[in-house]
């Protein structure tokens, strides 16, 4: 029968079936889940028992592989994985819980925050695809929100006054909401913020959609207490429970989505269990704005 694609959501999400991704893509096969990126965001396969290999290999009918490192504080010596997947797990190298107050566990605790893969690099993520290799099922969800709607929905002033916004994104701002702020001098160098624009346009279907995430800590040419009392409305207003989709894992699911179309984060879990999740995430082509010196 071929890929069928099921929407789960009024606005977004689909449920893809009839395709094993863990085997060699054919281009059509290939294509017509890129179409369904384009239409849906969000695209949930279930029963897709990768490899690390595997996923990697299915990830690159995509584009290219982001490499896993400047993006994190754990030391290379500690790394589970290599630096083709990011370990967003809560596991150490002997594939046990973290630690309670570990400082890794302290830092991913950003994860929980709405935000976009990589805002924070000069060129941002395309897109990310996650893979539960061991989940806590009934808890640790990961919620999407469809960013392209959230903008639709904006009367013409706002969308007039967003247009040509230009935020900058780092680390150090979303783990600083946690109250995470002692990082190392090679750790602040690398988290150098970047600037992106506000609004993007899709390359493909050319819909608008807001560039919101908790790594935003300013708006160029704004004073930042209005700036981040501006961002925090937009985002209030862009995750509201129509805008939002749940995903309860299952084990060997894989979701990939659009990080230049939605926002994601995931909900607590109860970190004594494991947790074993590894995300491919496949590179931008090309910064939003011009890199210049932060402000």
């Amino acid at each position: 029968m071929g890929i069928q694609i099921r929407q789960l959501h009024p606005l977004f999400v689909g449920e893809v079936s009839g395709i094993d991704i863990t085997k060699p893509l054919t281009k059509e096969q290939a294509a017509a889940i890129d179409a369904g990126m384009d239409r849906y965001a969000v695209l949930v396969f279930h029963d897709q028992p990768f490899t690390d290999e595997e996923q990697v290999a299915y990830s690159r009918n995509f584009g290219e592989i982001e490499r896993a490192v400047g993006s994190n504080v754990t030391a290379e010596k500690d790394r589970r994985l290599s630096a083709d997947l990011a370990d967003v797990s809560n596991l150490d190298k002997d594939h046990k819980p973290l630690a309670r107050d570990d400082r890794r566990r302290m830092f991913n605790l950003g994860n929980q925050l709405w935000h976009s893969d990589s805002s924070f690099r000069a060129v941002p993520a395309k897109y990310s695809l996650l893979s539960g290799r061991q989940v806590t099922v009934g808890e640790g969800n990961t919620e999407f929100a469809d960013m392209r709607a959230a903008y639709d929905d904006l009367d013409a002033k706002t969308k007039a006054e967003i247009e040509d916004l230009i935020c900058e994104h780092s680390l150090i701002y979303s783990r600083g909401t946690l109250g995470f702020s002692e990082f190392t001098p090679e750790e602040k160098v690398m988290f150098t913020p970047v600037r992106q624009r506000l609004v993007r346009t899709h390359p493909v279907t050319g819909r608008k959609s807001l560039f919101l995430s908790s790594h935003i800590g300013t708006i160029v040419g704004w004073p930042m207490p209005e700036a981040r009392a501006f961002i925090r409305d937009l985002t209030e207003h862009a995750t509201q429970p129509k805008y939002v989709y749940s995903h309860g894992w299952k084990q060997y699911d894989l979701v990939m989505w659009d990080n230049r179309q939605t926002m994601h984060r995931v909900r607590s879990f109860d970190n004594t269990k494991i947790r074993d999740m590894r995300r491919t995430t496949i590179a931008g082509t090309g910064p939003t704005v011009e890199q210049v010196k932060a402000a």
